[in-house]
């Protein structure tokens, strides 16, 4: 405890005294604090009657379960976002006046916030595990606001005691009604007469609040739903190709579009629509084969390090066997020239081990070389097909019936069409672009002649300038329709690529450190026993 009236701080000086002011005593904690005690580690940290304004530097508790904080002069909820292992807080008599930051305890079961000075119950839905709530002696005035834990489904005990809201008449029966699964109320238990009188006086308005609760989760279901729906697109990389958002994106940056909309006439670029639609189902097609890719490799990789560590642990309780009663035997001899061989036979049979396991170890990591180098190949191929079937490289089969499978894509097309691509988005625009031309050059030659209808005519001269004017126009909104095409194309192929380099890295990665992991496990295991052998030298 520190003996001071000043406010302070949590720093790491202060961390490091409770650490060791907590930890083991006697001769174990002399020995503790000679080793230094890992603060991700420590599993309770008790910071009570400190003082304390300010919480922070608890970053390297990772390991926390348990933070007490009650009776200091803390103002407000700040540095727990690493304590995501904590179960249970205690804030109690501080000068709070909101909960916040809490949204990284999701593991919270205990929560304790009596004695302050909150006046709404707010921020806290990430605490799905909430068991526990602690929060008499503050501000609450709204008893509706009770109303905002009925999300906390395990929630069973609550104290609302000293609070103004608990002077209500009414007060226990609201929360009987609305709060159903709560067991305990200011450490008394709920029992079933109050839920009856409580839900008779409630009951209209109890069923009110449920379906608007329904309403709200089917709207929270449908949108989740949605977003689901859109990262499977983004992962397939086809994302916002299932419709119209390319073709109604092309317009919205095409500045000239609203005046060359007044040309008599104007061919609509609805086909690409339904290319875009292809190319979406295309994608998800080739999706769901580089999943089963993916799943087929991990499968396999995973078999043959399981297989290659069955058949190591087999080995090692052979020898662990053997070595017992070596070491039983080597107990019993008397002779110092008999013991001597002994160790060293027992040190021949450990290197013997030690290379028996290394070659498994070089086997595998060759097996698994193999295993990812395939894989690479696969995957590669898989990326490049689908990139040059999205850009139109190489040419398709023409769908000459709706649903007819289209190879060599796996797109299941619903119009009768070539295979679709980006290649032939632009090929619309470029026949769209040079029907435009033609109709604006008739439209010329009407106005030279005066005959354009009265309704248009006004708008079609602010148009029709000059065929200069006209030319310009018309490149301008087929520059910007040509460039959101390309930016699309490009966006694919770059986020594919990037997606098949950072899965090779990682596995990379990954299979490194499992080599180098298993290469150390060896040579702790070997030096142990070699250790021991040693140990056995009569010499």
């Amino acid at each position: 405890m520190i003996d001071t009236d000043e406010p302070t701080v949590v720093d790491e000086e202060m961390l490091q005294q409770a650490v060791e002011e907590q930890g083991p005593k006697g001769q174990a904690g002399v020995i503790a604090k000679q080793e230094t005690i890992e603060l991700k580690d420590v599993l309770h940290l008790r910071l009570d009657y400190r003082h304390i304004l300010k919480i922070d530097h608890l970053w390297q508790f990772t390991s926390l379960t348990k933070l007490q904080l009650d009776n200091n002069i803390i103002e407000k909820i700040t540095g727990l976002e690493f304590l995501t292992n904590l179960v249970w807080l205690d804030l109690s008599f501080n000068h709070i006046e909101a909960i916040e930051g809490l949204e990284a305890l999701v593991k919270l079961e205990d929560l304790s916030l009596s004695n302050n000075s909150i006046s709404t119950m707010e921020n806290m839905d990430t605490l799905v595990n909430l068991h526990v709530l602690s929060i008499c002696n503050n501000k609450l005035t709204q008893l509706d606001n009770v109303i905002y834990l009925r999300k906390f489904k395990n929630l069973r005990a609550l104290n609302l005691a000293g609070n103004p809201v608990s002077t209500e008449e009414c007060y226990k029966e609201f929360i009987a009604v609305y709060l159903p699964d709560l067991a305990y109320l200011d450490f008394r238990l709920l029992n079933e007469q109050t839920r009856e009188e409580a839900m008779a006086k409630y009951q209209y308005a109890l069923e009110e609040l449920i379906h608007n609760e329904t309403q709200e989760l089917r709207v929270i279901e449908a949108k989740n739903q949605k977003e689901e729906e859109l990262q499977q697109h983004r992962e397939a990389f086809v994302d916002l190709l299932n419709g119209s958002q390319l073709f109604e994106g092309m317009y919205a940056d095409d500045t000239e579009a609203e005046r060359l909309a007044y040309l008599p006439g104007v061919p609509m670029l609805n086909q690409m629509v339904a290319l875009c639609v292809q190319l979406f189902e295309l994608g998800l097609v080739q999706k769901r084969a580089r999943d089963e890719e993916v799943k087929c490799f991990f499968d396999c990789f995973h078999e043959a390090v399981e297989d290659n560590q069955q058949v190591a642990s087999e080995k090692i309780v052979d020898f662990e066997k053997a070595r017992r009663e070596m070491l039983l035997e080597m107990q019993r001899m008397m002779d110092r020239e008999e013991l001597l061989a002994r160790i060293g036979q027992g040190s021949k049979e450990t290197c013997d081990l030690h290379d028996e396991l290394m070659t498994l170890e070089l086997q595998l990591a060759d097996q698994l070389e193999d295993v990812v180098k395939d894989f690479e190949r696969n995957i590669s191929d898989m990326v490049a097909s689908f990139i040059e079937a999205a850009q139109g490289i190489y040419p398709f089969i023409t769908i000459r019936r709706p649903g007819v499978y289209c190879a060599p894509t796996g797109c299941t097309c619903s119009l009768t069409c070539l295979v679709c691509t980006f290649a032939q988005c632009r090929d619309l625009e470029n026949i769209h672009n040079e029907k435009l031309l033609e109709i604006s050059m008739a439209t010329l030659e009407k106005v030279a002649k005066n005959e354009l209808e009265e309704e248009s005519q006004d708008e079609l001269r602010a148009l029709l300038v000059d065929k200069d004017t006209v030319m310009s126009a018309i490149g301008a909104s087929h520059d910007t329709h040509l460039l959101k095409i390309d930016n699309r194309e490009d966006e694919l192929v770059t986020r594919i690529n990037s997606w098949v380099a950072s899965l090779m890295k990682t596995i990379h990665h990954d299979e490194v450190a499992r080599n180098r992991k298993r290469i150390a496990e060896i040579h702790n295991y070997i030096d142990n026993v070699k250790e021991k052998l040693d140990d056995l030298n009569p010499s």
